[in-house]
């Protein structure tokens, strides 16, 4: 199973696109191959960022991304990430990335080589994802639906607006970073000196301390509570598919981004209808009087009825395709069928003289079996109904 891209890169969906180039940058340098000469594992994380950066870094592709997880990108859903398959193919998409000035260093005097240093680290700790399950019918899947939801969670505290101090005076700057965040170390190394930031031990990469906590959330800038989230479902959704609403999660400690609110598909069955991808299936019994004359019946779809003609003659395992009455493909333009699947019924029980009257029509030739080319199998007409 695939990773989530924002978590290989360590950045919040709230992040910049600057941000996002330099948290790739940190990640693609931490496994560079120069770095990890002959580690297989270094190697493979290093081209999972590369893929990760290719979606994230682009402003469509991230959109889809954000909205549909890798779903987005499955196949038959036009494009995504292509996944580099070899170290030439991201250095030669993502070269420039390297070349930056404002990459920072991570090597003073190897053949990497450049000096720097990197960005301050977010405010506070990111909240947690919360995951959902949401129940629809058939026809909210078929037209897409907004769904209002009540959630507890972890919500910003009032009192201290998200700080987790008592008041203004008892946040100061952290006396280990000054404010910065981070911590620099230099070592030498066989590459020549190479220089790592990491956050700051003291304020954990916040920049500043509290000195007096917020009585109300504790100090951790947040408090157990609830939320009324609208959601819109677009349609076409299938069961088991996720979406994402960006922020909508656990609010994160002490000013930190929100997580996200993940929201996971499920089908409610239908009385009458069946799903089948992006079909509708629906099974008419017919009696063998109205098979051998014909007749018209009313058949359920997801959008109300609809009218059909049996023609006379109608075989059991005959299907009828009603076009356009299926279900629109997320994202796509293409929209399933609904296809009747007609079932001749068989009586089950019958009295003296029924059963008189049908062993006198059972010995004419008409009711003996007699197919011809026309009369296709049941896999042949299946084949055929979604062909």
């Amino acid at each position: 199973m695939k990773r989530d891209y924002y978590e290989i890169l360590g950045v919040s969906k709230s992040a910049t696109a600057d941000e996002i180039k330099k948290a790739y940058r940190k990640v693609a340098m931490q496994y560079h191959p120069d770095r990890n000469p002959g580690d297989k594992a270094s190697e493979e994380k290093f081209k999972e960022a590369a893929e990760a950066y290719e979606i994230l870094s682009d402003t469509d592709k991230k959109a889809k991304y954000d909205r549909f997880g890798h779903q987005a990108f499955g196949p038959g859903t036009g494009g995504g990430a292509r996944g580099a398959s070899n170290m030439e193919d991201i250095f030669s998409q993502f070269g420039d990335i390297f070349g930056d000035d404002s990459f920072g260093s991570f090597f003073g005097g190897g053949r990497t080589g450049r000096g720097g240093g990197g960005g301050a680290r977010a405010r506070g700790q990111r909240g947690s994802n919360l995951r959902i399950k949401m129940k629809l019918t058939l026809e909210e899947i078929a037209t897409g639906v907004t769904k209002k939801v009540k959630v507890k969670k972890n919500v910003l505290c009032n009192t201290c607006g998200g700080s987790g101090a008592k008041d203004k005076n008892s946040v100061q700057s952290c006396h280990t970073c000054h404010g910065s965040g981070q911590v620099k170390r230099v070592t030498n190394t066989f590459l020549g000196q190479m220089q790592t930031v990491t956050a700051c031990p003291t304020c954990h990469g916040e920049g500043q301390t509290v000195t007096a906590k917020c009585t109300s959330c504790r100090g951790e800038g947040r408090v157990y509570g609830e939320e009324e989230i609208s959601i819109d479902i677009p349609a076409g959704v299938q069961e088991g598919m996720q979406l994402s609403m960006n922020g909508k999660g656990n609010a994160g400690e002490r000013g930190g981004a929100n997580g996200d609110l993940i929201i996971q598909i499920e089908e409610e069955s239908h009385a009458e209808l069946h799903r089948d991808g992006l079909n509708v299936a629906y099974d008419l019994y017919i009696s063998f009087p109205d098979a051998v004359f014909g007749t018209s019946v009313e058949v359920p779809t997801i959008d109300g009825r609809a009218k059909i003609k049996i023609p006379a003659g109608t075989q059991s395992g005959k299907i009828f395709r009603l076009k356009g009455k299926g279900f629109p493909e997320v994202q796509g333009y293409t929209k399933g069928d609904q296809l009747v699947y007609v079932n001749v019924w068989t009586p089950q029980e019958l009295n003296s003289e029924e059963k008189s009257m049908l062993e006198k029509l059972n010995a004419g030739n008409n009711f003996k079996p007699r197919p011809d080319k026309n009369n296709k199998s049941f896999f042949e007409r299946v084949k055929e109904a979604f062909n």
